[in-house]
């Protein structure tokens, strides 16, 4: 017969540590209403440690009236580093809080329909991020339970707590640069990987608000992310007479600079070339990539937000615009 060990409990976790069981409690939910010692703390966790100890999320959520999970749907689109640096911060934040982070798949759905899923597992908060939710989906979450709903993109939802990402300051810096270095007739991308045109369409609009009212032209090309897409687009590239290209990101603008260069177009004495995102790769690259970078708000911000939002549910929404952008010129351009 298999021995079953006894689950530790907070009882087993105060007498290893010497202090009373609320202390564990206060400890290990994070509680900050009470003052404890920082050597205290480090007792209790060790204590904990030792024992195999982990608190019961189903009773804490009974205790508080709610869970602590806060569901992060996956983003229907690519991540890329700098946004999956940015979602790191903020679950490692989340955690330091005592929110559980559950990241959530579901393929094939959008919109309010996602919400409705979302939903199922009762959350406390929501962090969505990119376009598509709508104000009846946050106020189907609402309903389940969530006290925050946080939209992180282009636009704001009814209802939900808003980081606006100011995709044409991204556009603008691009193009304001090649036109300073005397770039007069400027091609800029436009992704074909889908859910990626909320995105590009506002920088776009920076480029061409950056060159309004000069002797300049915008030439918007649409370009797959394959290689195949890319030289096809560079056996035009000639024809085309464009001097300069915004390549929507580092990752589409070395794809493109790749291609010119098999074709013999020389970078920047043909093609003036600038990505955005300011990835190490575009370092690396032979010339050195020129890049918009961005800065991103901080995941400690944003789970300082959440945590605010589920302390005081009723309260006004809050909206911040987000996400600087700066040049860094190199080689390419």
């Amino acid at each position: 017969m298999v021995q079953i060990p006894n689950t530790p409990t907070s009882t087993d976790v105060a007498r290893l540590a010497g202090v009373s069981r609320a202390t564990v409690s206060y400890v290990l939910n994070n509680t900050s209403a009470v003052r404890i010692s920082e050597a205290t703390r480090q007792r209790v966790h060790q204590a904990a440690r030792e024992l195999g100890y982990v608190p019961h999320a189903a009773a804490r959520s009974l205790r508080a009236g709610h869970s602590r999970m806060v569901l992060m749907p996956a983003p229907a689109i690519p991540v890329g580093h700098l946004y999956g640096r940015f979602l790191s911060e903020f679950q490692w934040a989340l955690g330091r809080l005592d929110y559980t982070v559950v990241q959530y798949g579901g393929a094939g759905l959008d919109g309010d329909e996602a919400a409705r899923a979302w939903a199922e597992l009762r959350p406390v908060a929501v962090l969505v991020p990119g376009a598509g939710l709508g104000p009846q989906g946050v106020a189907v979450l609402k309903r389940s339970g969530a006290r925050a709903v946080v939209t992180v993109g282009p636009g704001r939802v009814e209802g939900a707590h808003a980081l606006l990402m100011n995709h044409d300051a991204v556009g603008h810096c691009a193009g304001a640069h090649l036109y300073a270095r005397g770039r007069r007739r400027v091609g800029v991308v436009l992704p074909g990987e889908p859910g990626l045109r909320d995105y590009a369409l506002p920088r776009l609009a920076g480029v061409r608000e950056a060159l309004r009212g000069t002797d300049a032209t915008v030439t918007e090309l649409p370009l797959a992310y394959t290689e195949e897409a890319a030289a096809e687009l560079a056996a035009r590239w000639r024809a085309s007479a464009l001097d300069a290209v915004f390549a929507y990101n580092d990752e589409y603008a070395m794809l493109l600079m790749r291609a010119l260069q098999d074709e013999g177009i020389r970078i920047p004495e043909d093609v003036a070339v600038i990505g955005a995102d300011d990835l190490m790769l575009g370092r690396l690259l032979r010339p050195r990539l020129s890049t918009v970078h961005i800065e991103l708000p901080s995941g400690r911000d944003l789970a300082e937000l959440v945590d605010r939002a589920v302390r005081d549910p009723g309260g006004e929404p809050e909206v911040h615009t987000v996400l600087g952008a700066s040049v860094v010129r190199r080689e390419s351009s």
